[in-house]
């Protein structure tokens, strides 16, 4: 007898995670971040839906029958798909990190991509039947009249399957990407009968409510319906958007996710974060004491649309403008591997090595290293560098929102100036007290790192508690509860 429940949510990635031993024993690994909070806060009954991974959940899904043990996942109420893994590929790296991520980032080299041949249309079938498992699962959980979050652009497509099974239900879907403006969005295909672009769109307005992280990208979805689907727009008094199509009509949601500070401040202030500021200030050279050497920041993942190598040239060329920083000013760069099973992201992981070791080679000392490069993912000393920062570098050529950029000057020790692009989705709440930058322009990113390096003590200081201020309006539990309330209303 399944259990229905009140309260989904359905994500690519669940709360936990598990790796299997030699002797076939499952080690679970609890994970973090709003979703977690938020469906932890929820009043009754929830359940998480995802998919199993790895082989270690497929494991832990196979003798779970799906329904993981509650010690594993914090209490939480969770179902693990054991989707078959050559189905998974397909729809997680062909289809959703190869395919979607790139539009929605703009990260195509044109002139050679994307090539939508027959190993697309393979791996479109499966990202289907991805979508399709999801629907099904929700289906099965859910209670007359339930409330269905689903997240991101590996789920597109299930709002609307869902809808086909469960008529009833309060269906929501969260982006947490950009999304694409219509010129580049077509190039996916976009026949409105059929094609790959149409089916993105109608599966999203499968849903009662459609949010994004900025009004930016919600109306960037709008205007695609528009001209895609022939969609109406509409624009309640309040400045609610809602596209009407085929005789439904979905709402809009705009909910800029925020930093969770009173964890952040609590978790940055462990012995573990305090030992690796001693050795981060050993690596940096604080000497003397009176007059440290200066600190840009920067902590990521090695995903392209991080803009990491140009904000590496960036500060080559602050090197070479401004010579009376040799030796007072380090680049802490964090840059943590990422979908290292795609070719084009080793690549970049390796670029983003070459080009610091260049650095160091070019202007190191005996007594310097300009960029201190750390590439092994440490929670702990990414909080120990955002209490050492003096400026931080958030410049991505596109980025959904960007919590680096909030987290950081809720973390900073003595304030700490924001250089932040103008494409990361954060710049809608944090540009008034960030110094703005083209991404692209490695002159003026350099002109800006300068700029934030001589900011005046008190003006960082006072810029730094507005954009803590803002970074937390909205921190990620009532991030998850507004969204639902919005749903149920």
């Amino acid at each position: 007898m399944v259990t229905r429940h009140q309260v989904l949510v359905a994500s690519n990635r669940g709360p936990v995670s598990y790796s299997l031993g030699e002797g076939g024993e499952l080690t679970a690994k609890r994970g973090g971040g709003g979703l977690v909070s938020g469906l932890s806060a929820v009043k009754g009954d929830a359940v998480w839906v995802c998919a199993a991974l790895g082989d270690g959940d497929r494991e832990a899904a196979r003798r779970t029958g799906g329904v993981l043990d509650p010690s594993d996942t914090g209490g939480q109420q969770v179902r693990m798909l054991d989707i078959a893994p050559e189905v998974f590929s397909d729809a997680y790296n062909g289809v959703a990190n190869s395919v979607l991520w790139f539009v929605h980032h703009m990260l195509y080299q044109t002139p050679a991509e994307p090539v939508f041949d027959t190993a697309f249309e393979r791996q479109w079938r499966s990202y289907e039947a991805y979508n399709a498992a999801f629907a099904d699962a929700l289906a099965e959980e859910a209670a007359e009249g339930a409330a269905v979050l689903v997240q991101d652009y590996h789920l597109t497509l299930v709002p609307g399957m869902l809808r086909e099974r469960r008529p009833d239900l309060r269906i929501g879907h969260f982006s947490h990407t950009p999304w694409a403006p219509p010129d580049y969005f077509r190039l996916l295909p976009d026949d409105p009968d059929g094609g790959v672009g149409a089916e993105v769109l109608r599966g999203i307005l499968g849903a009662d409510r459609a949010a994004f992280l900025t009004r930016r990208w919600a109306h960037a979805f709008a205007e695609c319906c528009a001209k895609l689907l022939g969609a109406e727009v509409t624009t309640a008094e309040d400045g609610q958007l809602a596209v009407v199509h085929e005789g439904r009509a979905t709402r809009i949601g705009v909910h800029g996710l925020g930093a969770d500070g009173d964890f952040l401040r609590e978790r940055a202030h462990r012995e573990d974060v305090a030992e690796r500021m001693a050795a981060l200030r050993e690596q940096i050279g604080y000497e003397p004491a009176d007059n440290p050497r200066k600190t840009i920041v920067r902590v990521d993942r090695t995903e392209l649309s991080k803009n990491i190598v140009r904000g590496l040239l960036a500060y080559r060329r602050l090197l070479d403008d401004h010579p009376e920083w040799h030796g007072r000013v380090v680049h802490v760069a964090f840059a943590y591997p990422s979908r290292q099973d795609l070719a084009v992201y080793r690549e970049y992981t390796e670029e983003v090595s070459r080009v610091a070791g260049e650095i160091n080679e070019a202007y190191g000392t005996s007594d310097w290293s300009p960029v201190v490069l750390h590439v092994k993912d440490d929670f702990a000393r990414s909080l120990a560098a955002y209490r050492l920062a003096d400026v931080a570098l958030v410049n991505p050529i596109r980025d959904g929102m960007n919590l680096v950029a909030k987290e950081i000057p809720v973390v900073s020790d003595g304030g700490c100036a924001l250089v932040l692009s103008r494409e990361a989705g954060a710049f809608a709440e944090l540009a008034e007290d960030a110094i703005t930058v083209n991404p692209y322009d490695i002159g003026a990113t350099a002109d800006a790192l300068h700029r934030a390096l001589t900011m005046d003590a008190g003006e960082r200081a006072e810029r730094t508690k507005r954009l803590a201020a803002a970074a937390t309006a909205l921190p990620p539990t009532q991030w998850f509860l507004d969204q639902l309330e919005a749903l149920r209303s």
